[in-house]
């Protein structure tokens, strides 16, 4: 018989399991308290009372032809997701908590097998049809089937999705150790069935689509702008997690071919809010009078946030870049500090880390919690893990890189390249030419002179810049050499590793694993990773990642700054906590008592729904 002590043991543990599995208001990652409890009236970095109405104008770059931004086909307009409802959405000031959305409340199994989400009944399209289950479960199994390769390798531990009831949906796992995967879920943008069942997915167009959230398509057009409507009657516009957010009565975007006309156009008061990418034009482009007098703010926004890596990106594709000795000395060649000086006014820090900025970011030698995990992956990964930091090479801001170029040289040898006829030569003696290419004017200024390094070096650098449409597809379908790449990360990295790094992403059309990165050992950490069981362990497994990643030489790193920086006009107003992990611009509002820099015509602002070709 079991004794009583062992039976009543057993009890109370079943009751703990019970109590864990019940219905919550949000998730989190290792199962620590949120930040917010389940009565909470708003986040903290919104202004409740924030006055609605107004038009708030932007600038996109390029253009559009396509409202679909699901498929790896066209190019979606911008702020087209808010549209849309997700089952859960993510605070902006807490590493990875979601509280729910078009989900009341959220259910997950002890052992982390299973999520249920319990939609709520008021919960509707914007044409009035109730949200339920069924469309959550459509809305799953199209973006598996014909969505964009990443939600593939997103849901791909979801074993089945089942439609319990009207209001309860349930996801059953193939595995218990992805904890991130029930978070992932609440991101599902759920997809009206009754509107999509005769209605070709797969194709992408700019037929309105029909949605759930904040807003809906008003005009388009093509190319040129659209246009979004707030929904006055949003089912979830007074909830806790809504309130102070989508403020504006009309988002408007208005694309420009080139980012020096698009801040032309800003300063002449074309669209009212700008989020600076180049230094050189923080420091010097904003010495206006509107500036000045303090009708144009220009305000930088602490960034909380990993910067993630951004650099020169080599395709493995390519025979050119196999040698890993090739894309060290290559790299070497990068003269950043000049580049800093005399282009950024020395506004930014050379990028290390693919998780810079953050704690997860590999520094100095491994530790013993490191070295557990690398270990048994030595002889498949590069020997200097073990034993160096990695560090870029660092030059002195002359312009003369002779030392890097004497090195590059060296490294170029032992790859069995050399100089033929002043031309430099591969292993099959074919003379070497790189083809950059390149969507945004901004950057052949930084390449023109990584260009003269490389060409004392008898490599020609050919820069190719495309519209935004054709790199797009180009870059998709993998015909480059090599690119400007970036790969953002959360404070909380899991699944989309593997889009980013693993073997089976690699020739995946339009993932994000635009390396090419077909490397065993990378995948075995990317999956220890995601599987961490703790904070501390996932901290380390992307300490340890990140290492292979630095010796693996796979991009030139970059660049970054530790804000956001901005520039708008006066009228526009915003909360005076801003989030730690976001620019925050959905809870912005237009002053009642303002006036734009130029008057917006009232009837713009209620134009019917429609495109314009």
């Amino acid at each position: 018989m079991m004794p009583l002590r062992t039976l009543l043991g057993l009890v109370f543990a079943g009751l703990a399991c019970v109590a864990q599995a019940a219905p919550q208001h949000a998730l989190t990652l290792y199962n620590e308290p949120p930040k917010y409890p389940a009565d909470f009236k708003h986040f903290d970095y919104v202004n409740p009372d924030a006055p609605k109405g107004g038009i708030f104008r932007q600038a996109g770059f390029g253009g559009f032809d396509s409202l679909n931004p699901f498929i790896s086909k066209g190019v979606p307009a911008d702020n087209i997701d808010l549209i849309y409802d997700t089952l859960a959405r993510q605070s902006l000031d807490e590493p990875f908590t979601e509280y729910g959305l078009l989900a009341g409340k959220i259910e997950k199994a002890p052992d982390n097998s299973w999520v249920r989400y319990y939609l709520r009944p008021e919960a509707r399209f914007h044409d009035g049809h109730p949200v339920r289950a069924e469309d959550v479960v459509f809305s799953f199994q199209t973006l598996i089937k014909d969505g964009a390769p990443l939600y593939r390798g997103y849901y791909g531990d979801v074993a089945e999705v089942i439609a319990e009831d009207p209001l309860r949906v349930l996801f059953k796992f193939k595995h218990t150790n992805n904890r991130e995967l029930p978070l992932i879920l609440g991101q599902l943008p759920v997809l009206p069935k009754h509107w999509w069942q005769n209605r070709d997915f797969s194709k992408g167009n700019l037929e309105a689509p029909l949605g759930s959230g904040p807003y809906q398509v008003s005009q388009v057009k093509a190319g040129r702008s659209i246009r979004y409507q707030r929904v006055k009657d949003y089912w979830g516009k007074d909830l806790p997690i809504n309130r102070g957010f989508y403020n504006f009565d009309t988002l408007s975007t208005d694309y420009y071919r080139d980012n020096t006309v698009a801040l032309e156009a800003l300063k002449a008061g074309q669209f009212d809010y700008w989020l600076e990418m180049t230094a050189k034009n923080w420091a010097n482009a904003y010495n206006i009078p509107a500036v000045t007098e303090g009708r144009l703010i220009k305000e930088q926004i602490p960034n909380g946030n990993p910067t993630g890596m951004q650099g020169f990106v080599y395709n493995l594709r390519r025979p050119l870049f196999q040698d890993v000795r090739v894309r060290q000395a290559l790299s070497l060649l990068l003269d950043f500090e000049w580049t800093n000086k005399q282009l950024f006014n020395g506004a930014y820090a050379r990028t290390r880390s693919y998780f810079e900025n953050s704690e997860m970011a590999a520094s100095g030698l491994p530790d013993a919690e490191q070295l557990a995990i690398l270990e048994p992956l030595r002889g498949k990964i590069p020997d200097p893990v073990f034993s160096q930091a990695f560090e870029n090479s660092v030059c002195d801001g002359s312009g003369m890189i002779r030392a890097q170029q004497r090195q590059a040289y060296q490294l170029l040898q032992e790859a069995g390249w050399r100089i033929v006829d002043d031309k430099m030569v591969d292993t099959t003696g074919k003379p070497v030419s790189i083809e950059f290419l390149l969507a945004q004017t901004e950057f052949e200024r930084v390449l023109l002179p990584f260009k003269r390094n490389l060409s004392d070096l008898g490599i020609e650098l050919v820069i190719r810049r495309v519209d935004v449409s054709q790199y797009i597809t180009r870059v998709r379908s993998r015909d480059f050499d090599m690119v400007v790449g970036s790969f953002p990360q959360s404070n909380s990295p899991g699944n989309e590793q593997r889009e980013f790094w693993k073997s089976e992403s690699a020739d995946k059309p339009g993932s994000r694993n635009t390396i090419g990165l077909k490397d065993p050992a990378i995948d075995q950490l990317v999956e220890q990773l995601i599987n961490a069981d703790s904070r501390q362990s996932l901290v380390a497994h992307a300490r340890a990642l990140d290492r292979v990643l630095q010796w693996g030489y796979y991009v030139i790193p970059n660049w970054h700054i530790k804000t956001w920086r901005v520039a708008y006009w006066n009228h526009i107003g915003h909360p005076r906590i801003s989030p730690a992990y976001d620019i925050g611009i959905n809870t912005w509002w237009i002053k009642p008592d303002a006036k734009p820099a130029i008057e917006v015509l009232t009837n713009e602002q209620t134009e019917p729904a429609g495109v314009e070709q």
